[in-house]
């Protein structure tokens, strides 16, 4: 709580961080992946299943991804959540088998254990109890310990500004970017960090099985609905997604010296897309993580029913819109809240989540529609929609007379590049 009141100086976040790590093991790797061990980080979202994407996409591209992740409280959703939507799949692994997934596949997606990092369970307990999350000091720490004991030598953060973010303001989401990337060079991390928009939902899906299947969707080259002309309601949600994950992952594969330009990681990363290798590379990490292989080819072949290896809602209800014009605003904290009160995210750890619900966008941002249009798809397990949930969604759409023109083309409002000059100090040990 005194943290929280009076913050902590870079040194003071350092030295926390240190002894956060030190309180557990540090993962240790093959020499021949030195210079190869990434990783990514967000600090939330709604509709955000980068991380599910672009891990086995990396995973193609040579590099070594030991992703220790979240999971969801309130209305951001966790990708573990999302992950153990999946039949069969789990995300708590010791380091052993953490070690062997990654060795097998080239990546994993998992939770922490109770010998990695411990002090960061026990202080974020504490943290969700009295009102203390919001201290960069104990955000910085909590992030940057992970990834140090994770072993990785590059890191690309996405710290995400704007409505459904924790930071409205971009000045305050700066300041937490450059405080990480300073705190993670600290520690032979070599990090990036975007500052990104979270105004409006990560492409159309919010909720986990839903996102799982966006997932799918963006990892499939061909597209069943317009095939490769990528102009139907799906792709454009798709294209949303892959156009931050190209972003985050080019400079990721540039970092690890795998390739030399950005438009160079993205042909990578696309090609890895276009063979059907990235689609593969999925299917091995959730056999890996518990899937059968009976419900990841369901899954993962091209010319199935995604929905067929997935929980789902009891009830799917079309809200239709009662203007004509076009789509201004999507607000993505009342559509992440929406979700939420369905039963996709928790109002206490212990919750037990309904994966099958949530919501799926059937308009973008700039769209012009009709008066009886379907705007968005509401899948819930209840007999009707809750009026709460049906109050948000009503606020959450802003329809207006004139064309959008303000439309921005990329969620990256800043880059922050590594700054030696900044550099702590007090260097880890580790």
């Amino acid at each position: 709580m005194a943290i929280r009141w009076k913050g902590l100086n870079r040194q003071e976040t350092a030295c926390l961080t240190e002894a956060m790590v030190k309180s557990g093991e540090v993962l240790t790797w093959p020499e021949s992946w030195k210079g190869k061990m990434v990783d990514k980080h967000s600090s939330g979202g709604v509709g955000d299943k980068i991380s599910l994407v672009l891990v086995p996409i990396l995973a193609c591209c040579g590099v070594k991804i030991p992703m220790v992740s979240g999971r969801g409280l309130g209305y951001t959703g966790g990708t573990l959540d999302k992950l153990e939507s999946i039949p069969g799949v789990k995300v708590s692994f010791d380091t052993k088998d953490l070690k062997e997934t990654v060795g097998k596949v080239g990546c994993c997606v998992v939770g922490p254990t109770d010998s990695f990092v411990p002090a960061d369970k026990l202080l974020y307990g504490i943290r969700d109890v009295t009102d203390t999350v919001k201290s960069n000091g104990l955000i910085a720490s909590s992030i940057v310990s992970k990834k140090a004991a994770e072993g990785v030598d590059f890191l690309i953060l996405d710290v995400k500004c704007g409505k459904a973010a924790l930071y409205k303001d971009q000045g305050e989401a700066e300041e937490l970017a450059r405080l990480m990337v300073d705190i993670s060079n600290g520690f032979n991390i070599d990090t990036t960090a975007l500052i990104t928009r979270m105004d409006h939902p990560i492409g159309l899906a919010i909720g986990n099985s839903l996102e799982i299947v966006e997932a799918l969707r963006c990892l499939r080259w061909n597209c069943p609905v317009c095939g490769d002309l990528n102009t139907c309601i799906q792709c454009r949600g798709c294209k949303d997604i892959k156009e931050l994950m190209y972003e985050l992952g080019g400079r990721l594969l540039c970092k690890a010296g795998v390739t030399k330009t950005m438009k160079e990681s993205r042909g990578m990363m696309e090609g890895t897309i276009r063979s059907g290798e990235a689609m593969e590379r999925f299917r091995k990490l959730i056999v890996a993580q518990g899937a059968t292989e009976d419900t990841a080819k369901r899954l993962c072949d091209p010319s199935t029913d995604f929905w067929m290896g997935l929980p789902k809602a009891k009830q799917i209800t079309d809200l239709q819109l009662q203007q004509e014009g076009y789509v201004h605003d999507i607000d993505a904290q009342k559509c992440g809240k929406a979700s939420w009160k369905l039963g996709a995210g928790r109002t206490k750890t212990d919750d037990i989540l309904q994966f099958g619900v949530g919501l799926e966008l059937q308009v973008c941002l700039g769209d012009k529609i009709r008066k009886g249009d379907v705007w968005v798809k509401v899948h819930h397990d209840s007999d009707t929609i809750p009026a709460e949930v049906l109050s948000l969604l009503e606020k959450a759409i802003v329809v207006k007379d004139q064309e959008l023109t303000t439309l921005h083309r990329s969620r990256v409002i800043k880059v922050i590049p590594p700054d030696s000059s900044n550099t702590c100090a007090t260097r880890s040990s580790l």
